[in-house]
């Protein structure tokens, strides 16, 4: 450090590299003084200036404003406000075209100045020493001032630098031709950019600073070092003549030798920068107490019959400037902010003055020519050894144009400080930073959509969360939340725990049950506050079991009720008086039990329940079969049908009885019996069963009429049954005698054997009742049960067989004796002998059933 400050008071100046000498054409504008304009008719004060945020509005559209009023207060970082140029009234609050070559509108405020030029109240400092270094940067913020030399940034920010700086440099090169503004400004008010110097000495405390002036300003350089004598810190440091040796890195690598990092700030190296504009706005604001209300401009070019500098409030016009400086327009005439070389042409010369604006340029068409059309790079590399920031122009180019904005960036755009020597030295005539300028506005653009984006789904990630804790908290919103226990709990809890400790080193078969008990409380202490959920899957379960069988119940009951028609009355009056018996012969059963036969009460109900809803489904198919087989036209025989089914019904309670009397005889039997011999009659009265509904069922079949059919009603063959209605109830009758005979059997096994539930294999079974297997006590005993119930099925399908084709054989023999058509032309004989073949043919079925019985007794 004390070498590099020994080579800095020697005068040792060091080379940046590329660079370019242009003309510099700045005598058209150093021969005169700085001059102070007229009012202008109107000030257009745009709000942002700066590099920051716009201050808030203070004031409103018809309000008068003294000169130096603040239009707008800092709200945000980097905010600076604006003042007053000039006394007047504010006659407009809109957007205006900005000072920018896109002249994108900007919030302004327009005031029309009333001639009187009254200052607002000033607070002038005279001893800024006394002042803290919070008082002294408050002052330069409050003033409006940012830098005056580049792209504005905040003044008060490098002011107010917690970093260490060790050289403090004023940029008062002023490189860019045309320019003249920082010379005639230090040639007439030196001592007062000396003393803003100063100031910023006493906020930094820098090691030294440095005033770097390019050698073709003498006289400049003379007034600066005259004025800084009697400061030993401050050095005036002449540098050569070279564009762009006033941009802030190309100047401290002048005067320091030392390099700023890519995308980094001179203060990361202990260096900091200001221009001799913004001092000596800054020695106004503290010593004056004046805000920054105007600077001085360069007017100048070969239009301009009048070039040079002037004292222009911010908000001017430029086209004020122009007339009052000799403005003589050529055709398509150009009018240029700043200098030929980093300047941009103004869309119009409505646009006012702003705190950058430090040239207005006015050539015409010899002095600086309209660009050609832009030619194919020949990669001359002139670009490339131009470059201050040694960067590559020619790539920078073609990755701007094919918008390849990651290599970009890879390559170090933002590095560029558009100087526009790259453009300059391009034979091919390319717009090189016109290239570069937009590339950044898109990356830039690029950047705040994806930190847009990125707040976005931070946001929508926060109302996901959000949301699932919300209902996870309606979730459990039922629940409590179990309370930390208190000492005294944990106390019982442990104090349980000892006790079944203790009880349970006793051993015996009290102090286990104890010791069980102790547990449970403590589980119970332990788990009194936690929330217990039932658990309801097997009430479900059930409640679906019961849906279930509503179902089938329901779905039973429609093809019952869709089975039943007009037609089925009189089947329907049939299987009711087959119920009726069943129930009156399980009644005389139960009352003719013994009492010493109590226990087996229950099972002979479920026993009796058990036929009665057997003999209730052979009614209903009996029923069903005879619905079927009835002719629509036989509805007027129904007088005569209902007659011969009450006869019927009487000839089947009549049986009913006697087989309950049977039951009651064979019950006392049974009980003398051995439990082997019991299973055994069981087996044997399952055959019997069998025997007999297989019996039924060949006298119900209308193509082989059994001998019972044929008794019991008188019945003829297929055909006379299709010719005479009356012949259809005659059958049906005898089907319901059937079904009660069949009723009688099972009955007389019942009552024999009261513990077997199982009823015959070929008996339908319903959806209510459960039948149950016979229980056996030995495996040989069934194997002989099973034997014996196949022997006894043989010989009743074979006694079936015979007795078919006897009755066959005695149809054929008899004359078929023709009926009438209807019950009203029957004779009173006719009635009679048939009554008496329906006794006859009841008499010689009760002896088959009868036989049949004991043949399946005999061979179990």
């Amino acid at each position: 450090m004390e070498k590099l400050l020994e080579q800095i008071q020697k005068g040792t100046v060091w080379q940046f590299p590329g660079g370019v000498h242009p003309p510099q054409q700045k005598s058209l504008s150093n021969g005169a003084n700085i001059a102070r304009l007229p009012l202008p008719d109107k000030l257009v004060v745009a709000l942002k200036q700066h590099i920051g945020a716009n201050g808030k509005l203070l004031v409103e559209k018809g309000q008068r404003v003294l000169k130096g009023q603040a239009l707008t207060k800092p709200v945000a970082n980097w905010s600076v406000p604006v003042h007053a140029p000039s006394s007047g009234v504010i006659t407009e609050i809109a957007p205006k075209p900005s000072a920018h070559p896109s002249a994108l509108p900007e919030l302004s405020v327009v005031i029309e100045p009333d001639g009187k030029d009254e200052w607002c109240t000033l607070n002038p400092i005279s001893e800024p020493k006394t002042l803290s270094h919070t008082e002294l940067v408050d002052i330069i913020h409050q003033a409006g001032i940012s830098g005056m030399g580049g792209a504005g940034f905040p003044t008060y920010i490098k002011a107010d630098t917690k970093q260490k700086i060790d050289f403090f440099i004023v940029n008062a090169v002023e490189c860019e031709p045309y320019i003249t503004a920082d010379d005639t400004l230090m040639r007439e008010h030196a001592a007062e950019i000396i003393q803003g110097i100063e100031l910023m000495q006493q906020l930094l405390d820098p090691t030294i600073c440095i005033v770097g002036i390019e050698d073709n300003k003498p006289e400049a350089i003379a007034a600066m070092t005259k004025a800084a004598e009697h400061n030993n810190k401050i050095i005036v440091q002449t540098v050569p003549t070279v564009y762009p040796s006033g941009g802030e890195k190309q100047l401290i690598k002048l005067l320091t030798n030392r390099e700023v990092p890519s995308m980094g700030i001179p203060a990361d190296i202990g260096v900091l920068m200001h221009n001799t504009g913004t001092l000596y706005a800054v020695q106004q604001a503290v010593y004056e107490g004046k805000p920054l209300i105007e600077r001085v401009v360069t007017v100048t070019g070969n239009t301009i019959h009048k070039p040079g500098n002037v004292w222009a409030l911010l908000g001017t016009e430029i086209k004020h400037l122009l007339d009052c400086q000799g403005f003589s327009p050529v055709p398509q005439q150009r009018v240029v902010m700043g200098g030929p070389m980093m300047g941009f042409t103004l869309p119009t010369v409505r646009i006012g003055v702003i705190k950058t604006t430090n040239c207005i340029l006015a050539p015409d068409h010899k002095e600086l020519a309209e660009p050609g059309p832009e030619k194919a790079c020949i990669r001359c590399s002139a670009c490339a050894d131009a470059c201050p920031a040694s960067l590559l122009p020619q790539q920078l180019q073609w990755f701007a144009k094919s918008k390849e904005y990651d290599k970009l960036q890879e390559h170090n755009l933002f590095d560029c400080i558009e100087c526009g020597a790259c453009a300059y030295v391009c034979p091919s005539e390319i717009p090189l930073v016109q290239y570069y300028r937009v590339a950044k506005v898109e990356i830039k653009e690029q950047q705040a959509e994806k930190i847009k984006a990125d707040r976005a789904k931070e946001r929508f990630d926060a109302r996901k969360e959000r949301l699932e804790r919300e209902q996870e908290e309606r979730k459990n919103r039922h629940k409590r939340k179990a309370p930390a226990k208190s000492d005294d709990e944990k106390q019982k809890v442990a104090d349980a725990l000892a006790r079944v400790k203790n009880k349970s080193n006793d051993g015996n078969e009290k102090s286990a049950v104890a010791a069980a008990i102790a547990r449970a409380k403590a589980k119970k202490l332990e788990g009194q506050n936690t929330e217990i959920e039932p658990d309801n899957s097997e009430v479900a379960k059930e409640r679906a079991l019961r849906k279930e069988q509503a179902r089938k119940y329901k779905e039973q009951k429609e093809l019952s009720e869709d089975a039943t028609t007009p037609d089925d009355k009189k089947s329907a009056v049939a299987a009711a008086i087959a119920r009726a018996k069943a129930k009156k012969a399980a009644q005389a059963q139960g009352a003719q039990t013994n009492p010493d036969d109590a226990n087996t009460a229950p099972a002979d109900d479920k026993k009796s329940a058990v036929a009665a809803a057997i003999a209730r489904a052979k009614a209903k198919k009996a029923a069903q079969a005879q619905g079927a087989q009835t002719n629509p036209d036989d509805a007027n025989t129904a007088p005569a049908d209902d007659k011969k089914s009450a006869v019927a019904a009487a000839i089947a309670r009549a049986k009913a009885k006697k087989a309950a009397q049977g039951a009651q005889a064979n019950t006392d039997d049974a009980d003398t019996a051995a439990p082997t011999d019991d299973k055994k009659a069981a087996v044997a009265a399952a055959i019997a069963r069998a025997k007999a509904k297989k019996a039924a069922k060949a006298a119900e079949q209308p193509d082989e009429p059994s001998l019972n059919d044929k008794s019991t009603s008188n019945v003829k063959s297929e055909e006379s049954q299709t010719d005479s209605p009356a012949d259809d109830k005659k059958a049906a009758v005898a089907a319901a005698i059937a079904r009660a005979k069949a009723k009688e059997a099972q009955h007389t096994e019942q009552s024999t054997e009261p513990s077997i539930d199982e009823p015959s294999i070929d008996e339908p079974q319903t959806d209510n009742v459960k039948l149950q297997e016979p229980q056996t006590d030995s495996v040989a005993e069934n194997k002989k049960a099973a034997v014996a119930a196949a022997i006894a099925r043989a010989k009743a399908k074979k006694a079936a067989k015979e007795a078919q084709q006897t009755q066959s054989d005695e149809d054929t023999d008899q004359v078929a004796i023709t009926e009438p058509e209807t019950p009203s032309e029957a004779t009173p004989e006719q009635t009679a002998a048939e009554k008496k073949k329906a006794a006859v043919a009841a008499a010689i079925a009760r002896a088959k059933a009868k036989k049949l019985q004991k043949e399946g007794n005999d061979q179990s």
